[in-house]
Parts: C-alpha cells; sequence; structure tokens
C-alpha cells in the first residue's frame, strides 16, 4: 500500500504465477546490530561481521589504515560499498586495479580479489549465499540450515556482455522525479541505496507492502529506524506470529522475511541512511525505465 507520491505505486502488478507454499510457521526478522555484536572475523587488518538471508550475506567491516579483505577463488560477481565520502579503495581483480573514491559502489568479479583501505575506515561486501565458507560464518547460519519453501532457489542473472571486470560507480547521482532511489544490479544482487532523509519519517506516509516469495535486507549505515512487522494469519492459527518493532541503529542488518507486512520509519533528528539488497534482482524494479542505473551492462533473464 503506497501513497500516491511514492513512485512504487507506478509498479505493475505482479504477473500470475504459481501459488507460493505456505511454511508451517512463519519466520522472524533476522536482525544483526553490528554496533554491540562481536564481530565473527577479527585481526590486525580490522574487524567483519558477517550475517545473511536465504539468498544472500552481508559483510560490514571496519578496517585499520592499510587494512585489507581478500576472496580466493570467489565464485560469483559480490557488491562492494563504500559509503563515506573519507574512504578511497583500492580493488585488484581479474589481473586489473583500480582505485575508487569514497561514496561509491563497486562490483567485483568473480576468482581472486581483494579490497584495500589506504585511509582506513568502513565498507560493506554484498555477496550472494552461494559463498558458503562465508554462509557459514554468519552470525545467524543456523536460521539456514534448511531452505525456506516460500523462498525459491537462488538463480544468478545473465552474465554482463562484455565480459566481468571491476566496475565502479559514485553515489553521487541526483533526485529524479518518479525513480525511486539509486539502484545497481550485477548477476547476483540488487542494491538500492535510498535517498537520505534528514529527520523522523513523516508518519503520514509510510508504506506497509509485502513480497510474496523474496526476502528484503535493509542496511542501515546512518541513524536510526524502527522496522514495523505484521505476519498474515492463516487457517492455521499455530502459524500466527505477534507484530515485531524493532528498532534499529547503525550500522545494521534487518532481513524481513515474506510474506510479512513491512513498513520502516526513520527516527533520528539529523541524518538517516538505508540500503535496500535484494538477491537475486527484482524483475519490477528492473522493468521500470530509468530506474535501475547501470541497466545497459547487466541484461535482464530471457
Amino acid at each position: 500500500m503506497y501513497t500516491a507520491n511514492d513512485p512504487r505505486a507506478s509498479l505493475a502488478p505482479a504477473a500470475a504465477a504459481a501459488v507460493v507454499p505456505l511454511p508451517p510457521t512463519f519466520s522472524g526478522a533476522e536482525i544483526g546490530l553490528f554496533y554491540q555484536e562481536p564481530p565473527q572475523e577479527s585481526g590486525p587488518e580490522g574487524k567483519t561481521w558477517l550475517i545473511r538471508g536465504q539468498n544472500f550475506i552481508i559483510a560490514h567491516s571496519e578496517l585499520n589504515p592499510g587494512g585489507s579483505v581478500s576472496r580466493a577463488g570467489q565464485v560469483d560477481e559480490y557488491v562492494v560499498l563504500v559509503q563515506r565520502r573519507d574512504t578511497p579503495v583500492t580493488v585488484e581483480a581479474g589481473g586489473d586495479s583500480k582505485s575508487v573514491d569514497g561514496f561509491s559502489l563497486i562490483i567485483v568479479p568473480p576468482g581472486d580479489s581483494t579490497v584495500t583501505l589506504p585511509k582506513g575506515g568502513t565498507i560493506t561486501r554484498i555477496f550472494s549465499a552461494q559463498s558458503a565458507d562465508l554462509a557459514g560464518q554468519c552470525s545467524n547460519a543456523d536460521s539456514y540450515a534448511e531452505q525456506r519453501v516460500n523462498i525459491p532457489a537462488f538463480e544468478p542473472w545473465p552474465a554482463p556482455p562484455d565480459g566481468y571486470r571491476i566496475r565502479a560507480y559514485s553515489l553521487d547521482v541526483p533526485k529524479q522525479a518518479g525513480r525511486f532511489g539509486r539502484i545497481w544490479r550485477c548477476t547476483t544482487v540488487m542494491v538500492n541505496v535510498l535517498d537520505e532523509q534528514v529527520g523522523p519519517r513523516d508518519v503520514t506516509q509510510l508504506s506497509p507492502h509485502h513480497h510474496d516469495d523474496f526476502e528484503q535486507c535493509s542496511l542501515a549505515l546512518e541513524g536510526s529506524f524502527i522496522h514495523h512487522l505484521r505476519w498474515p494469519w492463516t487457517p492455521n492459527m499455530n502459524a500466527w506470529r505477534e507484530d515485531e518493532h524493532p528498532h534499529v541503529g547503525s550500522p545494521s542488518v534487518t532481513v524481513i522475511p515474506p510474506p510479512a507486512i513491512h513498513t520502516t520509519r526513520a527516527m533520528e533528528p539529523g541524518m538517516n541512511q538505508l540500503i535496500d539488497i535484494f538477491a537475486p534482482p527484482r524483475i519490477d524494479f528492473s522493468q521500470k525505465a530509468g530506474w535501475v542505473l547501470n541497466a545497459d551492462e547487466y541484461p535482464m533473464p530471457a
């Protein structure tokens, strides 16, 4: 349910599809509060927190000056999000090396890669759950010991016609009427860097909605948020859940499960920054002309 001025109100209705099976019990939200929980990795390079959804993994790192994070034999593409403007990074992958300014989104190709922060700082890497070693380290790994029946198995999107390589995009993209946030996609994930919000969200302009068969990952990198969640009543009362209203700060991750009705309120008087993540990319967002900023580089499935 969107207000008339919400760009998502223009999304076409979902095409008829097979009935999504309901799980015997609904899952609750998965929450990682990186600002108060211990990291999953810690060493001379810095600290990294790991949490997952069914099809994605979030690795949030605080690195010391000169610190780096590496992947050997990475199975597929992943994304590096650099939120701070004062955090330059160097990415090495596929025999190439690229220096990238802060406030950027970087797509890293499969294979061996290293991301280095000459001045230190924070980055967030976004992987598909095909990286089994990372999946096993996640704080909530046990929550996904079995495939959730209402989420289809992960299938990557088509490879870029010009081949895999390091791709970097500035987050400095001006707002545009009718476009929802700043969206990029690759073969594995879609990332929507939502417009920054100063001050709390207007409670008369909320957007309660649900997804039938995919999770939404909400990554908070600045400010705080309340995620309002409500599960449907089904014939089986044993599956019912109480409403949840987790209030999370930054940095944190909230994984919102289908088919929970949800909407989110920014809460801080200053800056609030939320990033939405989906794996694989969303068809409905991709079908909107001009919404995906690198759509010309990554074809949609046939």
